[in-house]
């Protein structure tokens, strides 16, 4: 008589031991724990909860803020900067977003200023945090740094800003900016559940892509890293994106580094344009060469530089003689061309 199959939970066992996409995970949360960092889930009084990573209490650290984007949860965007940040005398809190990682919200609110108020209020909870800390956001991390920095003025004490679009429209969807026409389609490439769709992702988001992509693991991926929360995360880009205008807008007062990829195709270097515009003197804008959205990935060594020389000096305003281009030629190059012109290479949302 045959031997029966395994059960299917054994099955699912295996797939998850097996898993390449865990066994990363898991090293970016070693690297976490071997760098001195400890969890903590903090309560809040709306029901939700925010995890986050905290590191050794040391008064001599200045205290940062690191806000992750919209592709992964916190560690797999901050494991690489961790040790070298400490080693310059920061002291880095890493929480995860409201709906990625192990934070999460019984509410209905999806908005970006919903997320920098509980990361504030998870901040003042927690001890032995200083009153005043630096804000470092990614992509849609700094959507909601900039919301931190607005209204908690007092908290915030330096802001940088990498790839950022916190001055897109909702029209810029319809002008031909982007390479998607809707928030729908915009959703079904920033939370693939297809190989084709996160393959596409990654051309958009790599100024040079991997060439080397296997099915097998792509499908791992997506099982493990975008099967979560997608109701939840879609809903947090329709309220980030619906009904945007640049023009509501608010000024912040808060030193603020800006910092692009000049291949940028998810939010086009147009964007970081009009950022700098709309803060004017308080803020500087960087253009790292032969990088794109995942300035993180492409260029870890350089990102961590950039943030390490603008926020341990604060006294001073920031100047950088290696900074990868200058935002006045960028706006003279910009000024005598199209954005509106529809090919393959325009840029995701």
């Amino acid at each position: 008589m045959p031997a029966p199959p395994p059960p299917a939970g054994g099955r699912r066992r295996w797939k998850h031991r097996l898993s390449p996409t865990l066994a990363r995970d898991r090293c970016y949360a070693r690297a976490f724990r071997s760098a001195g960092f400890r969890q903590a889930v903090v309560p809040l009084p709306d029901g939700a909860v925010v995890h986050f990573w905290l590191p050794r209490p040391d008064p001599a650290l200045h205290p940062v803020l690191l806000l992750h984007g919209f592709g992964a949860n916190a560690t797999w965007q901050w494991a690489p900067f961790l040790r070298p940040l400490i080693a310059a005398g920061l002291a880095p809190f890493v929480p995860d977003l409201v709906f990625f990682g192990n934070s999460a919200s019984p509410t209905a609110d999806r908005s970006p200023a919903y997320q920098a108020a509980s990361v504030a209020a998870a901040m003042a909870a927690l001890p032995d945090v200083p009153q005043r800390y630096s804000v470092v956001g990614v992509s849609y991390g700094g959507f909601v740094a900039y919301h931190l920095a607005h209204a908690f003025p007092a908290v915030v004490e330096r802001l940088v800003l990498v790839a950022a679009g916190v001055c897109l429209e909702e029209a810029d969807l319809a002008s031909g900016l982007f390479a998607v026409d809707d928030i729908s389609e915009a959703a079904s490439l920033l939370l693939p559940q297809r190989p084709e769709d996160l393959r596409r992702l990654v051309e958009l988001t790599f100024c040079k892509p991997p060439k080397f992509m296997p099915s097998c693991f792509i499908r791992d991926y997506i099982r493990v890293m975008c099967t979560e929360n997608v109701k939840e995360k879609t809903e947090l880009l329709y309220a980030l994106i619906s009904g945007r205008k640049h023009s509501d807008l608010p000024k912040i007062n808060q030193q603020t580094l800006i910092i692009w990829g000049e291949q940028d195709r998810v939010f086009p270097l147009e964007l970081g344009l009009r950022l700098k515009r709309h803060l004017g003197d308080t803020s500087e804008l960087t253009i790292v060469k032969d990088a794109g959205h995942a300035i993180n990935r492409e260029k870890p060594a350089e990102l961590c530089r950039l943030i390490k020389n603008y926020i341990i000096d604060p006294s001073v305003k920031y100047r950088d003689d290696r900074k990868q281009g200058c935002w006045k030629f960028a706006l003279r190059r910009f000024a005598g061309s199209s954005l509106r012109k529809v090919d393959s290479s325009r840029p995701l949302i």
